[in-house]
């Protein structure tokens, strides 16, 4: 017992060094020019407020916000002029105001947003309040942008876009800009003689050939620099550019808190240099874009939806600063998963730890994204489920590795049979096989649907481990049916197909394809001696 209190301790100690190490500064000798940034979106929805759902935020609270960013920027870009903005919520709150007004109180430029769709009624009052609110600041509004990737969304065609450009134009005073993706100012640069200024959109990790930090900074100059030749005598203007510190890779764009800092801090440097005028999108994480654009839509903020800065502009970045909670939450499961098996096999003891870092992991993949209900959902199942079967996983190894009888088998056909009963027998074999096809489930999704979709290995990553443990300690599965195999069969041959499409520069898929195929590998290499019991 001694022995086995003290390896715990030491097993402990290097879980701290294992999580440590990854997570030190990094980027501290990328720096960014002094003084604020250009302007940043500001979309003003706190976490649990969406403009899905018509929860928008209270003028308190918009101001709160604008006081935050008068700290680290000029100005402000907004993208629509009725739609979350307080005067839409003043029957609720008996208040009337408008964000241009609070940004004028907290020093704050503005290009003021007008959203055009394609409804015209809508786009008509949109239009008029845009243009009154311009004319009521302004000084405090610099720039009107009529319309945010209109010929994008095909919402209008251009003749429609360039009449409602003109007719704003004619009535405000501030240069008046469109903002679109560059494919579509070069499409239609008949635009370009309607504005002042000729706004894109520059986002290197969505591109349909997704680019690397560096790879995106030099686009971002040729692009530029040609846009100046295209569009002689007009002002070019970087409406959107920025990086996610969240989602999936897309091949070598790879979303990290550290890689966002490196991609602003070198962008900003770039700008200056090259006098290029910009907007960084954006402000703060909006949660409520996950619906539509996966985790990653959801992380392009400099603060995260709670208003925490992510990363200081300058100095060192720490990929995860919250890895000492899960570096003790590895220690004590890890501890947990040992006493378990009475910690009398020592050749356990480092299993136990890696279990216990893995549901680490799970956790740390899982709980900073509960955007919805159904995440919520997700993983008041998932991570229970894991926990339960990283106990059953221990324990059967000990059983194996001491020789003793092992609970009858129970089979694929018998677990889907409890299923349609609503019922989950918490048993190894049972949630063996659950994991195993709804793995092979994912894995459909990413294949057939999988642009907004993450690697889900948080998700499995201590069925991962236990295929890998029954490989050390021999555990061939057995009594197999026509449902492990074809789950197991569909998961590797889906897994081949996912690498194939992701390519090997998105390490985060090869990782996950990687540990699809180990998790399917027992059934398929049990499958020639397969018996029936």
């Amino acid at each position: 017992m001694k022995k086995g209190f003290l390896t715990c301790v030491l097993l402990s100690v290097l879980t701290v060094f294992l999580w440590k190490a990854p997570n030190q500064p990094q980027a501290g000798d990328v720096t960014m020019p002094a003084g604020k940034f250009n302007s940043l979106s500001y979309a003003p929805y706190r976490a649990w407020q969406s403009p899905q759902d018509k929860t928008f935020p209270t003028p308190e609270e918009i101001s709160q916000d604008l006081a935050l960013i008068a700290g680290q920027a000029n100005g402000i870009r907004t993208y629509s002029s009725i739609e979350g903005s307080p005067a839409e919520t003043q029957a609720r709150i008996a208040a009337h105001t408008d964000i241009a007004g609070l940004a004028q109180k907290a020093g704050l430029k503005m290009w003021l947003g007008i959203w055009l769709s394609g409804t015209p009624a809508d786009n008509a009052k949109e239009m008029a309040a845009g243009i009154a609110e311009a004319n009521a600041y302004p000084d405090t509004i610099t720039r009107v942008i009529v319309g945010n990737e209109v010929l994008l969304r095909r919402d209008l065609s251009v003749d429609d876009l360039i009449k409602d450009i003109d007719q704003v134009r004619a009535q405000v005073k501030q240069p008046v800009a469109y903002a679109d993706v560059t494919d579509f100012w070069k499409q239609f640069p008949q635009v370009g003689s309607h504005v002042d200024v000729v706004m894109i959109h520059f986002l290197p990790y969505w591109e349909d050939t997704p680019l690397s930090v560096d790879d995106a900074l030099a686009e971002i100059q040729s692009t530029t620099n040609a846009f100046k030749a295209q569009f002689p005598g007009k002002q070019i203007s970087i409406g959107e550019t920025g990086w996610p510190s969240r989602g999936r890779w897309r091949g070598p764009a790879a979303p990290s808190r550290v890689n966002e800092a490196v991609f602003l801090r070198r962008f900003v440097t770039l700008a200056g240099q090259e006098g290029v005028d910009y907007n960084l999108i954006e402000a703060f994480d909006q949660n409520w874009k996950y619906e539509d654009e996966g985790v990653a839509g959801a992380n392009w903020g400099i603060w995260n939806a709670d208003r925490v800065q992510k990363f200081p502009l300058n100095g060192g970045v720490v990929e995860h600063p919250s890895w000492p909670w899960y570096a003790g939450l590895g220690a004590l499961m890890g501890t947990l998963l040992f006493a378990a098996v009475g910690f009398r096999n020592m050749r356990l003891a480092v299993p136990a730890f890696a279990l216990g870092n893995g549901f680490a992991i799970a956790c740390m993949g899982t709980l900073p994204m509960l955007y919805d209900n159904w995440l919520r959902l997700d993983a008041l199942v998932n991570l229970p489920l894991q926990a339960v079967f990283a106990f059953l996983v221990i324990r059967r190894a000990d059983a194996v590795l001491a020789g003793r009888a092992l609970p009858p088998v129970m089979t694929g056909a018998e677990v889907l049979a409890k299923l349609r009963r609503l019922r989950l027998p918490l048993t190894y074999d049972a949630l063996w096989f659950v994991f195993l096809a709804s793995a092979a489930v994912f894995q459909v999704m990413l294949v057939f649907s999988g642009r907004y979709r993450d690697a889900p290995l948080p998700v499995f990553i201590i069925p991962v481990m236990a295929a890998v443990l029954r490989f050390w300690t021999k555990d061939k599965p057995s009594n197999l049916g026509w449902e492990e195999l074809l789950v197991a069969n569909a998961l590797a041959v889906l897994a081949l197909a996912d690498a194939v499409m992701e390519g090997a520069q998105n390490l985060d898929f090869v990782v996950w394809n990687v540990a699809a195929l180990v998790l399917a590998a027992p059934v398929i290499i049990a499958m020639p001696g397969k018996t029936r019991r």
